[in-house]
């Protein structure tokens, strides 16, 4: 609907903006509506009170969600796969023992955050968390001390992959909205995210752990023998061999990053005419690292691995299976998400909400953070405000004329928006609290204070280089 002319004023689109949002947070937050059906029937809503024609209202909806979901759907469902089949076959495990060994006691929970940082690239944070956790509570029984030293690095590195870093679905639903590249956008999370989660997490984490004596909940069965040999057990069992070596898992989370990179190196050497972008030879090796390419492959080659000797291809093909339905809610959020964004550049939301913000003078990157943030309080959800402020801000960051580099730097600051202050509305909140034992007071002086140094390091972060390069 390129040629529809907004029929309101800017203030009077805004005003329908505001009542958009705040209805759609009434809805999940009030009458505890999927999240999902109430962005679908708030964007129908916006459209029609937009002015938009009844007959391209519903055309006009479907365009923004089929496009976010191509973007989204290939991402996080492979993504998915490959995590279902490290998870499955022991390769967590194998990870954080192996690297635990190697680190010491003394940095044990360096060692347990860099294992969650691997791991965490294709699994989700909740299932990464949970499967860590035996792990996690072995090894703080092992050498002792509160579980708060050995959880928040490891539970914060989780958070940082699940925010920042593709083929999680937040980043990947917020590049897909604003059209940035997301090979490139997995680069910057990785540059912006490393060290934001060795701050925010790992030295906090570490810190905590000193003023908080938390002592190792017996929620998975006490002992140290049944804490981690009774992971070890189910999962042999159910894989009926050793887990896979570490130089195995290894290579299988870097083969993704491997292709993916390789594919943005070589985009930035034909850009820079020092090779030759149109020869076959080149676009074979940049179709190889397309990151639904890349993914593709490693889950091929995970397949392959993982599965020789452990499972029948029937098998195989039901663990593969068991991974989509977990997912499926996030990506149809996410294009639910994309949906409400097109309404909003469609009916002239967007190209007035960009107007006042050049009237104000507030940087696109900071806007974005801050209407992040305020979602994210209001209701909870991080993919929510995190798509949410995504189709807001697209026409914002089409209309300035950003340079790739800058909208992917705009994504992460989305992206830490939509992780700050983790509180009582938050379904993660509640997961690491319960499961380390601990009262509401102590996760919100731990928990929400980890994730909201997470959201502003990583924003702050963003911010600096916005202003570099």
């Amino acid at each position: 609907m390129e040629d529809f002319v907004p029929v309101h004023g800017t203030g009077v689109l805004l005003l329908i903006a505001v009542a958009a949002v705040a209805l759609l947070l009434v809805l999940i937050m009030a009458l505890r509506l999927h999240a999902f059906v109430a962005l679908i029937l708030v964007s129908l809503l916006t459209a029609l009170v937009a002015g938009i024609p009844v007959d391209e209202a519903v055309p006009a909806l479907l365009d923004g969600f089929g496009t976010t979901l191509a973007s989204v759907a290939l991402l996080v469902g492979l993504g998915a796969m490959i995590g279902k089949l490290l998870e499955v076959t022991g390769g967590a495990q194998t990870l954080a023992d192996t690297l635990v060994a190697r680190f010491g006691e003394h940095r044990a929970p360096l060692a347990l955050g860099v294992a969650s940082l691997l791991f965490g690239f294709p699994i989700f944070f909740d299932a990464g968390f949970v499967v860590f956790l035996p792990l996690i509570f072995s090894v703080a029984r092992r050498f002792g001390g509160s579980v708060l030293t050995y959880a928040l690095p490891s539970a914060g590195a989780f958070a940082v992959m699940h925010a920042f870093v593709p083929p999680h679905p937040g980043p990947v639903g917020a590049a897909g909205i604003l059209g940035a590249d997301i090979g490139l956008v997995l680069v910057v999370g990785l540059v912006i995210g490393l060290p934001t989660w060795y701050v925010a997490s790992y030295l906090f984490g570490v810190w905590s752990g000193r003023r908080f004596d938390v002592p190792v909940p017996d929620v998975l069965a006490g002992g140290e023998e049944s804490g981690s040999g009774g992971a070890r057990t189910d999962v042999r069992s159910e894989t009926r061999t050793a887990p896979p070596r570490f130089s195995t898992v290894l290579l299988l989370l870097l083969l993704p990053l491997v292709l993916i990179l390789l594919n943005t190196g070589l985009n930035t050497l034909a850009t820079a005419g020092v090779v030759d972008g149109d020869t076959t030879t080149v676009g074979a090796l940049r179709l190889l690292g397309q990151t639904p390419v890349a993914l593709l492959i490693t889950v091929l080659v995970a397949l392959f691995v993982l599965s020789r000797e452990r499972f029948t291809r029937a098998e195989a093909e039901g663990i593969v299976n068991s991974s989509l339905g977990p997912v499926c809610a996030i990506i149809l959020i996410t294009g639910a998400g994309g949906a409400f964004g097109g309404i909003l550049r469609t009916s002239g939301i967007g190209d007035a909400l960009a107007e006042s913000l050049g009237a104000i003078g507030l940087p696109v990157i900071v806007a974005a953070f801050v209407i992040a943030t305020a979602l994210r309080v209001a209701q909870g959800s991080a993919t929510v405000a995190l798509t949410t402020t995504a189709g807001l801000i697209a026409p914002v960051v089409a209309a300035e004329g950003l340079s790739r580099i800058d909208v992917a730097l705009v994504v992460i600051a989305i992206a830490g928006g939509s992780t700050v202050l983790s509180h009582v509305n938050d379904s993660g909140f509640w997961l690491v609290g319960r499961f380390l034992n601990m009262d509401v007071r102590t996760t919100l002086q731990t928990w929400t204070v980890m994730e909201t140094l997470i959201g502003v390091v990583g924003f702050a972060l963003a911010f600096v280089a916005s202003l570099i390069l």
